[in-house]
């Protein structure tokens, strides 16, 4: 099944892969990634999602915890939590692959109804399994149908929530389904993050998060911190470091600029920060990013 999976998924990014090495279909929230050497380390805040690996090696860093995986494994990722992550195998004759899926709350919390009554369960936000044979062949179909675009607008949807079901069916069911129930924990804190991430420039008094959320202060910290594994402060703190980066390195944004744009007003103060963060001052990371560039190309 994993090799069949990474021929359908060879043969769409082949023909679909961008200079990024991210070959996105017309399912909302999939793409297949593709690289043909190691990465750099690469920062984000991901949002909820699964990825299949289909080929080569990937590690993911969440805090204290490191995850290495590859073919046949998944990653879960079950809350918008800031991710260090790095493809460790990849050659242009073996090119790593990986097929992405943004969860659909709405889809979740539809099949919740559904599905009936269920455990759901909080936990690590970030884990890795081996697939299940279930998905990958729910995958499988999603990606089979691609090449028959005359199917598309009427197998898609079904093909979606059943790759969804069978996530929710899982060994991570429980993690999963609280993203679908009103007004779980999980979707109570999910409001503070989005209320985070929409002004990360501005203070945020814990306060205003806690009544975003809906939950006492003390009630507050305790789930923030055990679904997100942070604390209100250290998320935003990190969130604002990682949208500087991304300025800077996609936008050309000049350091203080970029770091006044996320909140910052001393510039020493960031570049302190930043360094803590990502292991270099921003200048250096700028100018080794932009080697990196020019060598790739």
């Amino acid at each position: 099944m994993t090799q069949t999976l990474l021929e359908a998924a060879r043969r769409y990014a082949e023909a679909h892969v961008d200079a990024l090495g991210v070959a996105r279909t017309p399912f909302p929230g999939l793409v297949i990634l593709r690289e043909t050497q190691p990465t750099p380390l690469q920062y984000a805040i991901t949002r909820p999602l699964v990825a299949l690996v289909l080929q080569g090696k990937k590690r993911v860093t969440m805090g204290s915890n490191t995850f290495d995986f590859g073919a046949g494994e998944s990653l879960l990722i079950t809350s918008e939590v800031p991710t260090v992550s790095q493809i460790t195998q990849a050659t242009l004759g073996a090119p790593y692959y990986s097929l992405v899926l943004e969860l659909d709350p709405a889809l979740i919390e539809s099949l919740v109804v559904d599905m009936g009554s269920a455990p759901f369960a909080h936990g690590a936000p970030v884990r890795v399994d081996p697939t299940e044979a279930e998905v990958a062949d729910a995958a499988l179909r999603l990606l089979r149908l691609l090449e028959r675009p005359a199917a598309l607008p009427i197998l898609r949807e079904p093909l979606l929530r059943e790759l969804h079901y069978w996530l929710l069916s899982g060994r991570h069911g429980g993690a999963i389904r609280a993203l679908g129930v009103t007004d779980s924990h999980a979707q109570r804190i999910a409001r503070a993050i989005a209320l985070i991430r929409a002004e990360p420039a501005r203070p945020l008094p814990v306060e205003r998060l806690a009544a975003a959320a809906g939950m006492s202060l003390s009630t507050f910290h305790a789930h923030f911190r055990a679904i997100t594994s942070l604390t209100p402060l250290q998320y935003q703190k990190q969130l604002r470091l990682i949208e500087a980066r991304r300025s800077m390195l996609a936008d050309g944004t000049p350091i203080a600029a970029a770091a006044y744009a996320v909140g910052y007003e001393s510039v020493p103060q960031f570049t302190r920060e930043y360094g803590r963060m990502f292991g270099m001052s921003p200048a250096r990371d700028i100018r080794e990013a932009r080697v990196r560039l020019r060598t790739a190309a």
